[in-house]
């Protein structure tokens, strides 16, 4: 289960400082999803584009998303697909129903508000500019995931300093074996 990962990045993508660039860089067996266009996105490619990635998967993988990945996500979860994921770990998701959000959404408006049907571990900063706390908690709980908080962390980016980011991959380490005893 631990090489079945699935990096799931955000608009933009993740440069070359960001957590994901640096974990995929540590582990050349993970895959990422490979979107047409990472700055103009529309759900209902990226959301096909996911799916075709899990698809290729050598089972139900586990999901690593960033940003509005973890909005994709919860988009892909909804699309009705036939294919199982094992589970998340949603980090910094992005409010594209904010005002404040840096493009049109292009259909990732509104924000799934049900449960998630795969568990989920949603780490959060408390000052993140793309999404306010009260919003991410809420999200958490529709969405049924744990919720880890970790303090001031801006939007969990390589701009923030999350690089290698170690605590990070202690969080997945404890997710990834919490799915293993359960499963």
């Amino acid at each position: 289960m631990k090489n079945n990962v699935l990096v799931v990045s955000g608009l933009w993508d993740s440069g070359p400082q960001h957590w994901q660039t640096h974990w995929m860089t540590d582990h050349p067996d993970w895959n990422k999803v490979a979107h047409r266009d990472f700055a103009a996105p529309q759900r209902d490619e990226w959301v096909a584009e996911l799916d075709a990635a899990i698809a290729a998967c050598d089972g139900p993988p586990i999901l690593l998303a960033h940003s509005l990945g973890c909005m994709l996500v919860a988009q892909w979860a909804l699309s009705g697909s036939a294919l199982q994921v094992a589970g998340a770990m949603l980090v910094a998701p992005s409010d594209v129903e904010a005002a404040s959000y840096p493009i049109d959404a292009n259909g990732f408006a509104p924000v799934p508000m049900v449960a998630l049907p795969f568990p989920s571990l949603l780490v959060a900063s408390t000052n993140d500019e793309y999404a306010d706390i009260t919003r991410t908690r809420a999200w958490a709980r529709a969405w049924g995931s744990e919720l880890v908080e970790i303090g001031d962390a801006g939007h969990i980016n390589g701009d923030a300093g999350y690089g290698p980011w170690p605590e990070g991959v202690a969080l997945l380490a404890t997710f990834t074996g919490k799915l293993a005893r359960a499963g």
